[in-house]
């Protein structure tokens, strides 16, 4: 239930799960937008890269949604715009290097000239109705990264983004902690905040930290270097430039989306133009030793750099055996097993693995728990709103802060409309919420069929069974079988006839005026070929019949 005269809160992704990021706020029937993500689909959505979250509950209200406002440029927070913006119709408000990103994905969308899309300068303020948006700038894994003070007539909230406390973070300034004091000190009835690192103790660690460590790794090693991060994270990207620089590697940038962020940097002012950056036809001629690639694909994502140059497909990028890739990320719960195959492929050939696990090589763009307790010493909320976490993190993020004494708590869950104020923070209603799809260039839900069918294909796999008939429905010949990902028993030969005697056998069998009826030949044959195939081979493949009459 919506109460008019209140503040609510709703999270449509990204609370429950890492990533897919949709977070709206309500008030005095208007609404307003923070972030509007994607997430990576696993090998459980064959053929899909991308999953959104559904918005179909503000779009219905899209007559009442102020605008979009953006905290950051990473793909969770950011990646869905482009596709879902055609849903919502209404302006979207960015800091310029958030902004830079996103017309690039604009442009790929074909709506470049359609979305109203301002720049808000760092420190800037955007007011959408009765709420009353201040950009905050804290540090994180990417150029201007921002947290949201929204003030509203029933309180002020403090939307915290990604962050985390880097005394020396390279790229923009340090945490102004004067200005989060005085935040607190004004009144904060809810702090939305970032779970990631919840279960951490201690500190993230500093950007400025691993250049050090990535400079003695790569000064010992004596082929090709490949070193893989995600793209946006611009300070690690500058300092890969730099211990290029020292070693007297020249730096090649891998992938589009490399390109794309590097490009942005430098529009924006936060990557040095001095770097020189090589071209992958230009590096084939150096020595091994000159060589440093600097790819995508750093969570072993199919399509991504890292994972073509694994399996030997990259036209732009070959490695071999002395040579050497540096994963410098954290690997993203969920993406275990996609990076596990890209690691062993590249062992295979005798190229050596280095990882945050056997190596100091990342620091993570989230706040561990002494930053989170910091984060809240200085704002001293009323309600604490964990988010941006899987329910175990929501829940010990929840527990932090009641340890901390925060009155209020409440650990959200997609759809939980949560009342903010006025009185006691509570949950007074739960939305229907979903999961959307990028097919190809189209959007459809998760459980859209050609996605069902596909994934029942890939587990199962498809027979193909052709039957020729007269007018009177008599067969004229045998059918025909075609057999795709139907695992095969003893004797490879005998299974297309196996299930050629069950059609056959069962269209035989029909009596009466089913023997003449179209469909019920077509569905006798389909069941019996099913049957054969479960009873031989234990698999349930999807069948297609097709009936071809001949007079």
């Amino acid at each position: 239930m919506i109460e008019p005269e209140a503040l609510h809160f709703l999270a449509l992704g990204g609370s429950g799960e890492i990533g897919m990021n949709l977070n709206l706020y309500g008030c005095r029937g208007s609404w307003i937008m923070v972030d509007l993500g994607v997430t990576f689909a696993d090998d459980t959505l064959p053929g899909i890269e991308l999953v959104l979250p559904d918005p179909a509950f503000i779009e219905a209200e899209r007559e009442n949604l102020l605008g979009i406002i953006l905290t950051h440029a990473h793909e969770d927070h950011i990646g869905a715009v482009g596709a879902l913006w055609p849903r919502l119709q209404c302006p979207v408000y960015a800091t310029p290097f958030t902004a830079e990103i996103l017309k690039s994905k604009l442009y790929e969308a074909g709506i470049l000239d359609e979305v109203p899309l301002h720049i808000v300068p760092m420190g800037g303020r955007v007011t959408l109705g009765p709420f009353d948006a201040e950009f905050v700038a804290l540090t994180h894994s990417i150029p201007e990264p921002n947290a949201l003070r929204i003030k509203t007539p029933f309180g002020t909230v403090m939307h915290t983004g990604d962050w985390k406390l880097d005394p020396d973070p390279l790229i923009g300034e340090p945490v102004d902690a004067g200005a989060l004091t005085r935040i607190g000190e004004e009144g904060v009835r809810a702090i939305v905040c970032d779970s990631t690192n919840v279960f951490y103790p201690g500190h993230s660690g500093s950007e400025s930290e691993i250049e050090a460590s990535l400079e003695a790794i790569v000064g010992r090693l004596k082929g090709r270097v490949a070193v893989t991060t995600f793209a946006s994270n611009v300070a690690r990207i500058s300092t890969v430039c730099k211990v290029a620089a020292k070693l007297d590697r020249h730096v090649v940038l891998v992938g589009r989306s490399m390109l794309r962020v590097v490009a942005a940097a430098r529009e924006t002012g936060h990557l040095d133009p001095m770097f020189p950056l090589m071209s992958p036809e230009d590096a084939a001629w150096l020595p091994r030793d000159k060589v440093l690639y600097l790819c995508t694909g750093s969570q072993g994502e199919p399509r991504g750099a890292m994972s073509r140059i694994a399996t030997g497909e990259s036209r732009d990028v070959v490695l071999e055996e002395g040579d050497t890739v540096i994963f410098s990320s954290k690997i993203i719960p969920g993406n275990e097993i996609s990076l596990g195959r890209v690691h062993n492929l590249l062992a295979d050939r005798g190229i050596e693995v280095v990882t945050e696990k056997n190596e100091f090589v990342h620091v993570s763009g989230h706040p561990n728990r002494d930053e989170l307790i910091q984060m809240y010493h200085w704002i001293r909320p009323e309600l604490a709103i964990p988010v941006h976490g899987e329910a175990r993190h929501l829940e010990e993020h929840a527990k932090l802060a009641r340890e901390l004494q925060v009155p209020e708590v409440i650990a959200p869950r997609n759809g939980m409309m949560i009342r903010i104020a006025p009185g006691r923070a509570e949950a007074v209603d739960h939305v229907p919420t979903g999961r959307l799809v990028i097919d190809g260039d189209v959007v459809v839900p998760v459980d859209d069929a050609g996605v069902v069918e596909r994934k029942r294909l890939m587990y199962n796999g498809h027979v193909v069974v052709t039957l020729v008939a007269d007018e009177k429905c008599r067969l004229l010949a045998r059918p025909s079988i075609v057999i795709q990902g139907v695992p095969q028993f003893d004797g490879v030969e005998e299974l297309p006839e196996v299930l050629c005697e069950a059609a056959e056998s069962a269209v035989e069998s029909l009596k009466g005026r089913d023997r003449r009826d179209r469909a019920a030949i077509t569905e006798a044959a389909r069941v019996a070929v099913r049957r054969s195939c479960r009873d031989l081979c234990g698999k349930r493949p999807i069948v297609n019949v097709q009936l071809t009459t001949v007079e």
